[in-house]
């Protein structure tokens, strides 16, 4: 372990939802249960001297076949009934990147993304070629129905109605790691936009958008994600400290605070860098989230400001 440095990773399971008051007692500590749960097992892979890389990895995983959330089992539908699945990860330490979007038949994108980095030359499949690509990498293809949850049916129902608050439609799941070596890693995975139209791509398999790390910071976004293309969120929140000379925490309050607000963005982002700072800000009603040293007795979480 380099000499006061402690590992660390952060999750997110999607900004916007619910105001404080307005969960089921019940329904959010079983949110609060399945962050915790995610972040202990990420937090093992750091303490066992794991990468930042296969830390994130397993997170998304992990969040991505719990159905609370929008990624994986559980991600919402498009305007005609159907999924549409994005996913992201980044090895900071070298800059390798992979990432597919609009797949239907990928059980984990998210390992469907790490394929694409570490087995082929490019960084982003989409479609039936990026589900051809993970059926030759010997990854488990689904009927589309597996991602299917009467919670997602019904909101589809109310979005196309027109009763679904438009903070409430959106959602994402993703993690950022620091090793013990000093690397950092990035991963991010959605189902999308609840009625969004098929074809439609967010900003999370979109590198320096959603999903972006390098030496100095590690950052996985959520939100309306159109407007996290527009300001390159990610990457701009690890220019700001490369260039500028920012800290963490003042430069992801100015990217989601500022930047993207300026144009009416809402989201947040979770990001930690070099020396272990975590930052995890929001301009929406809330945001699943928590992180974990591998010091900490227990991992922290919270869902409101």
């Amino acid at each position: 372990m380099t000499s006061g440095l402690m590992p660390v990773i952060a999750i997110h399971g999607g900004a916007g939802g619910r105001g404080p008051g307005e969960f089921d007692p019940d329904i959010e500590a079983a949110y609060r249960d399945a962050l915790a749960n995610v972040l202990r097992s990420g937090r093992q892979v750091l303490a066992d001297g794991g990468s930042a890389l296969d830390a994130v990895s397993l997170a998304v995983d992990l969040l991505e076949d719990c159905p609370l959330f929008n990624a994986g089992r559980g991600a919402v539908f498009t305007r005609d009934e159907t999924h549409e699945l994005d996913a992201a990860v980044m090895d900071g330490a070298t800059l390798r990147a992979g990432a597919v979007a609009c797949v239907s038949r990928v059980g984990r994108p998210l390992r469907a993304a790490r394929a694409v980095m570490e087995r082929s030359t490019h960084v982003l499949l989409v479609g039936a070629g990026a589900e051809a690509f993970a059926e030759a990498c010997g990854l488990e293809l689904v009927e589309p129905d597996y991602f299917s949850t009467e919670l997602r049916r019904e909101q589809l129902r109310r979005a196309q109605s027109g009763l679904l608050d438009d903070k409430r439609k959106h959602g994402t799941v993703g993690a950022v790691a620091l090793d013990a070596r000093g690397h950092l890693a990035a991963a991010t995975s959605t189902g999308g936009v609840t009625n969004k139209l098929p074809g439609r791509v967010g900003d999370s398999p979109l590198i320096g958008a959603g999903t972006y790390a390098n030496r100095v910071a590690a950052v996985s976004c959520t939100g309306t994600g159109e407007y996290f293309i527009r300001c390159a969120v990610a990457h701009d929140l690890c220019a700001r400290i490369a260039y500028g000379g920012l800290t963490l925490e003042a430069a992801a309050q100015h990217v989601v605070m500022e930047a993207l607000s300026a144009i009416g963005g809402q989201g947040g982002l979770i990001a930690v860098d070099a020396h272990g700072n975590v930052s995890m800000p929001f301009n929406t009603e809330g945001m699943y989230r928590g992180y974990m040293r591998v010091d900490d007795a227990a991992p922290w979480t919270a869902i409101y400001p």
